[in-house]
This record gives structure tokens, C-alpha cells and sequence, in this order.
């Protein structure tokens, strides 16, 4: 699906101070990561497991000859698990950048809205969010009444997993 490249540049006349948002669905709460990391959105799909790695992440996928590892949200933050339904996707992210950039599948329970998020409605995370550690939380936003937890991508999957991969690839 290709719907958030093509939200990303449908709207030109956005606001400098606004950035776009592509939101999604964990455990009833309403998270938002940054559309320009956004690769793609895919269904749930089986994945191949590696062994020695954190209960987190999933196993690795085959996405047109790149090798991408597939991260649980709701383990990664340490919530319930469920059964994956049929609104379960996973979101293709970019993570790091130039050399380091690499690229990564995000399980999530559902895919919501695209936000245009002014930075002027954003408030810092308080001291303690939730069942979310604030290190992955970059901000707050109030859109139509609702509340969404802007993550920062880069924290959230960061180098400490990708050493995880390798570690798990080498040990297999």
C-alpha cells in the first residue's frame, strides 16, 4: 500500500511549522510516527524466526531481496499480546540515516489517519506516559479531541536492536 507516500506529498500547501503523521492503533491508544519515515504499510504476513534474539522481535522478512526484521510494538512496550486479527499490519519504517539507515517492520494492531500535526499543538511528554517509556515518546498532540503519542522512530527501534539481529544471525 502505498497510500503514505501519497499522502506525504498530496498536500503541498501544509504549513512549514506542520509535519505529517501516519498514526496507528496499540492497545487503544492512537501512536503517530513521522509519514516521511513510512516505507510501506503491508498485512500480516509469516515471518522467519531467528533464534537468541529479544522476544520483540518477530523474525525477519524477505521484502523484494532485502532482508527486514519485523518488531512487535505491543512486546517492545511491554503490553499485552493478542492474537493478530485482520487489521494487523505492519508498517515498513526507515530508520537512522545515509550509511546507517536501515529498514524495519513495525507489527501493529490497526493503521488509523494521516495527521497534519502543527508544532504548535505538540506539549513534551510528562515525566511518566502511559505504558510507553518517554525515551521513545518525542511528543504529545491533541488532534480533533484526541490525544496521539508522536514516537520517535530513531529511539524506538534505534542501534541496540539492530546489534540484536546481528547478534541472533551470527549465533543461528
Amino acid at each position: 500500500m502505498n497510500t503514505a507516500k501519497a499522502a506525504a506529498s498530496a498536500d503541498k500547501s501544509v504549513n512549514d511549522t506542520s509535519e505529517q503523521y501516519l498514526t496507528f492503533m496499540l492497545a487503544g491508544e492512537e501512536y503517530g510516527v513521522d509519514i516521511l519515515r513510512v516505507q510501506e504499510i503491508k498485512g500480516w504476513d509469516k515471518v522467519t524466526r531467528i533464534p537468541h534474539t529479544a522476544d520483540y522481535v518477530l523474525g525477519v522478512i524477505n521484502l523484494r531481496g532485502a532482508v527486514v526484521p519485523i518488531l512487535d510494538l505491543r512486546r517492545r512496550f511491554g503490553l499485552e499480546t493478542i492474537d493478530f486479527g485482520p487489521t494487523t499490519v505492519v508498517i515498513v519504517v526507515r530508520v537512522g540515516g545515509g550509511r546507517d539507515e536501515r529498514t524495519v517492520g513495525m507489527v501493529v494492531d490497526a493503521v488509523s489517519e494521516v495527521y497534519n500535526v502543527d508544532a504548535a499543538d505538540t506539549k513534551p511528554p510528562p515525566d511518566v506516559c502511559g505504558s510507553v517509556d518517554t525515551v521513545f515518546v518525542k511528543a504529545l498532540a491533541t488532534i480533533e479531541e484526541k490525544m496521539l503519542i508522536l514516537l520517535d522512530i530513531d529511539r524506538l527501534i534505534g542501534n541496540s536492536i539492530a546489534d540484536e539481529l546481528v547478534a541472533g544471525a551470527a549465533a543461528a
